[in-house]
């Protein structure tokens, strides 16, 4: 059995988010295993990019707009797919998923695609225009991509019921839900703590709530912003991460003066992990999130985590009593505030860990990802 696998993404940057930082898990998860995992971009890779992943990194760059269009990576991707049991696409509306498609019906090499929350129809009423040249796209080309694939990933039940309606005509595609997972926090969380506060001196001995993610409208930042700015918390927000759209960024920050609300900037690696390991909770209002990784990632920590009924994993939190759930609006996110201020306890960090252990530990993700991918092999 040819046990390797090639992962097809955009980029590796990781300001994109949750796709890169579940390609980077899995992919050392799996070379753990003993698979074979290389990884094709349609970008040059900054070298900080790819530190510690366990992959070969072929980069097809540069290539052309969001899109990625690139005439020489259908003809690479059909020089080297061969020597791999399987493709993985991540990610949809992009040049390197119907490449994908074109070299499996060229050389039969099967492929599966995650599309990572982007059928979602959250995209369809926040940007109609952009969807209208989507629904253009997916009659010509992303529908047969999803139909040729050997099975299409989805990380919740949400995502997958929320996905089917959004673009006509139907596709007729195999289904399959696969959560996503990230990697056991590391033991020694008292050094990272102390590497984030030496990043961040200000925060020492401060009480905070952390968002990690990118700066943006569909994260629900200006609504926590302002719900800090209503009920005025004996808590500090910290807003960590990436300036997704620098307009938008601008407003919170101006919209934030004079609160107890502070802009890190994006922060990795150990700087990161303390951030997650320090916060007394996670905040994460999101008004669309198919999965929502980050989330994992502080439940790894034992934090508990406020989230919106938009987090399609939300119902996991609240059924393990891991932190709140409330929908995404202003007063459900000042809902999320209060509640944590009135209700939070220590029980809630075991609580938050073995949500963790029981759904989220990729351990479990990546060797149920090695059954389907290899199931017929």
């Amino acid at each position: 059995m040819n046990r390797s696998i090639l992962h097809l993404i955009r980029t590796l940057d990781p300001e994109r988010g949750g796709p890169v930082a579940f390609v980077k898990h899995l992919s050392v998860v799996h070379a753990a295993m003993g698979v074979q995992v290389a990884i094709l971009t349609l970008d040059r890779n900054d070298p900080a990019w790819v530190t510690d992943v366990p992959a070969s990194v072929i980069e097809c760059g540069p290539s052309r707009s969001n899109y990625g269009y690139n005439r020489r990576i259908e003809a690479k991707l059909t020089e080297i797919a061969g020597s791999f049991g399987t493709m993985v696409v991540h990610g949809l509306w992009q040049f390197h998923s119907l490449c994908a498609l074109r070299v499996s019906l060229k050389i039969g090499v099967p492929y599966f695609v995650f599309p990572h929350g982007m059928l979602d129809p959250w995209f369809k009423k926040s940007y109609p225009v952009k969807h209208l040249k989507k629904q253009l796209y997916w009659m010509l080309a992303e529908r047969k991509v999803l139909e040729g694939a050997r099975a299409v990933l989805f990380t919740s039940e949400n995502e997958l019921r929320s996905a089917k309606a959004t673009f006509q005509p139907k596709a007729d595609y195999k289904p399959r839900i696969v959560p996503l997972g990230v990697s056991k926090a590391p033991a020694d969380v008292e050094a990272l703590r102390e590497t984030f506060l030496r990043s961040f001196p200000h925060l020492r001995g401060r009480r905070f709530i952390l968002f990690l993610g990118r700066l943006h409208p569909k994260k629900g930042c200006d609504s926590l912003v302002k719900a800090m700015a209503e009920i005025q918390p004996p808590i500090d927000l910290v807003l960590a991460g990436p300036s997704g759209i620098q307009e938008y960024a601008d407003h919170l920050r101006k919209s934030a003066q004079g609160l107890p609300v502070f802009f890190t900037g994006m922060i990795q690696g150990d700087v990161k992990m303390g951030a997650l390991s320090s916060a007394e909770a996670l905040i994460l209002p999101s008004h669309q999130e198919n999965f929502g990784l980050v989330v994992a990632e502080a439940l790894s920590f034992g934090t508990p985590v406020l989230v919106s009924e938009r987090v399609n994993i939300a119902e996991h939190v609240r059924s393990f009593g891991a932190g709140f759930v409330e929908p995404d609006t202003l007063v459900g996110t000042r809902r999320l505030i209060e509640r944590w201020l009135q209700e939070g306890n220590p029980g809630m960090r075991t609580a938050a860990l073995k949500c963790f252990d029981e759904r989220f530990d990729i351990e479990k993700s990546a060797g149920e990802l090695l059954e389907i991918f290899f199931a017929d092999g």
